[in-house]
Order: structure tokens, then C-alpha cells, then sequence
């Protein structure tokens, strides 16, 4: 995830559950919030719309309840409410949520049905949320932080109403830059990194320890074991909102090629991977046991539980 300084230019990424370092530094208290959460979306811009575009061809979110996993400062929380939606945020950042409070406060977004029903400090492993009781999931940018991503998807399944649709935007392995910085030794080095994800993944994950990046078929592997399938999935290049900051011009002209190149062979070197997954309407075993660590191979300890933040807007 990105700064609006430095990219991705679309300003897209929220913020997620930490994962632990595979690398240094050892100890994660110790990371940049920019590696260890990622920047969230600071202002709201023409690549988040587009995003909002995007999941719009797959749900409409007018009277469905839906929550943006991993929110940071609220913004598409806020932007699921201007659409109609019941909307719920959750992360793991308690300053981050304090803020979406506020600005939800100040910006006179409805409350309530129809409108932001609150934030949540949960980790995406452990919602404070009924079986079945969201709509819409959307992941904006926030499975490659969270501690555990198989973990994660299991309790997205949970929660997911039968029918229910989950959307997620995540890094792509193809795509020619690194946009979580990435560590040389003890310093960290944050920035679009050239080739980073292109090296081979034991390499890669030395230099990024602190975020994932995705190839194509990772994703089955991560819904094995669920209600879910794959809807559709697809790949989305950036926002260039800096681009534009600096010349209408060149956005324009760098926008037309990348958006074209969405359409054919060249979406697999986008920025993120669109991924629409759907939870069947048949339910299956209780997937609340595995996501709580009943399962074996679970790395969670008492810690990781969520914390229960209030719903509150």
C-alpha cells in the first residue's frame, strides 16, 4: 500500500490486520505504519470511484448490508452509505476508525439504516459479526496484510449471507512494480519498487515481508474448504490520480492505454487482481470453528482475537 505521494497513483489501498515479518525487523512494533498497515485512502479521488464503478457491475449495494474489511479512515465505508447501503467498517488501526468517526461526523453521511451503521476494531480473522449476516464483503487492498489469509476467507464465508457476493482487490505478482516499499536489511525503503515481485519468491518475500502479492491461481487455493466460488476474476490497473495532479494530458493518455489494455492479455501485469467470489446457498460445515484456530496449522494466539471497538458511528 501507498502513500497519495507515491502511488499506486489511484490512492486505492485501506488498511488491514498486520502481518507478522518474515524478515527485519523482528519485532512488527517496530514497522512503519506504511509497511506494517498500509496507507489508507486520505481523500476521496476518481480511482476510488472507479473501484466503486467496478464492484457495481458485479452487486448494487442500494439496501444491502455491507462491510469494508480493513476501512482505515472510512472513505468507501462512506461511499457504500451515499449508494444506499447499511455500511460497516472494521480494522485493527483504533486511531484510523477514531478518525472515520469523525469524518463521518463532519461530513453529514446518513446514520443508521440506510446510511453508516459504525466501525469495528476486528482483525479479519475474527469478526465480531452472526453467521450470515452481511451482504457485501469488499477487501480493498487488505488480504496480503492480514495474518492469515486462508484464515481470512473462511470467516468472510461465515459471515457472508447464502448468495452473499465478496470483492476483493488485491496485488498482483505481475504487476512491474512494488507499492509496499520494501526493507534492505533493518531500513526500510518505501516506494514503487521496479521488478521486486518478478524475483523469485523466496528473494521477494526477504525484501517484502510485510505484504503479499498474488499470482493467478492462488485464489482457489485460498477459498478451498469454503462456501465460496469464484464469480469472476479479472485485473484493474491504477487510478494515475498523481498523474493527473501534475498533467491532465498524460493521465489521459497513460488512463486510455492501461484501461484498454484491460480488456485483452495485458490486464495480467495490472495493478491488482478484481476477484468476485460468491458463498453458496447451501451451508456448510461451521466455518467459525476453523477460523478461530480449531483447525490444525491455525498460527493464531489469544492476541490476534478481535477487539471489539463498538458500532457506533
Amino acid at each position: 500500500m501507498t502513500s497519495p505521494a507515491s502511488g499506486p497513483p489511484d490512492g486505492s489501498p485501506t488498511t488491514a490486520t498486520p502481518r507478522p515479518p518474515a524478515g527485519p525487523p523482528s519485532d512488527a512494533a517496530r514497522q512503519p505504519d506504511a509497511a506494517r498497515l498500509g496507507n489508507p485512502s486520505f481523500v476521496w479521488r476518481s480511482g476510488q470511484e472507479r473501484r466503486v464503478a467496478l464492484m457495481e457491475r458485479y452487486v448494487s449495494f442500494e439496501g444491502k448490508r455491507v462491510l469494508d474489511l480493513g476501512c482505515g479512515l472510512g472513505e468507501y465505508v462512506r461511499a457504500f452509505a451515499r449508494r444506499g447501503a447499511d455500511a460497516l467498517g472494521s480494522d485493527v488501526a483504533m486511531n484510523r476508525l477514531a478518525e472515520a468517526r469523525q469524518r463521518v461526523a463532519s461530513s453529514g453521511t446518513p446514520t443508521g439504516p440506510g446510511g453508516v451503521r459504525g466501525f469495528l476494531g476486528a482483525a479479519g480473522e475474527y469478526l465480531p459479526l452472526p453467521d450470515a449476516s452481511i451482504d457485501v464483503i469488499v477487501l480493498n487492498e487488505v488480504i496480503e496484510h492480514v495474518q492469515d489469509d486462508r484464515a481470512t476467507m473462511r470467516e468472510i464465508a461465515r459471515v457472508l449471507r447464502p448468495g452473499g457476493t465478496a470483492i476483493l482487490y488485491a496485488p498482483n505478482r505481475l504487476y512491474p512494480f512494488e507499492t509496499h516499499g520494501i526493507y534492505l536489511g533493518q531500513r526500510y525503503v518505501f516506494g514503487n519498487i521496479p521488478f521486486v515481485n518478478w524475483l523469485p519468491t523466496r528473494l521477494r518475500d526477504r525484501l517484502v515481508p510485510h505484504a503479499r502479492a498474488y499470482r493467478h491461481g492462488d485464489w482457489k487455493r485460498l477459498i478451498r474448504g469454503t462456501d465460496l466460488r469464484i464469480v469472476d476474476h479479472t485485473y484493474v490497473y491504477p487510478g494515475f490520480d498523481n498523474i493527473h495532479h501534475r498533467s491532465a494530458l498524460l493521465a489521459k493518455v497513460v488512463r486510455g492505454f492501461c484501461y484498454w489494455a484491460e480488456g485483452n492479455a495485458l490486464r495480467r501485469f495490472g495493478l491488482s487482481h478484481l476477484v468476485v467470489l460468491q458463498r453458496d446457498a447451501a451451508p456448510g460445515p461451521s466455518h467459525r470453528a476453523r477460523a478461530t484456530g480449531v483447525e490444525s496449522g491455525s498460527h493464531h494466539t489469544a492476541t490476534d482475537r478481535s477487539t471489539t471497538e463498538g458500532t457506533s458511528a
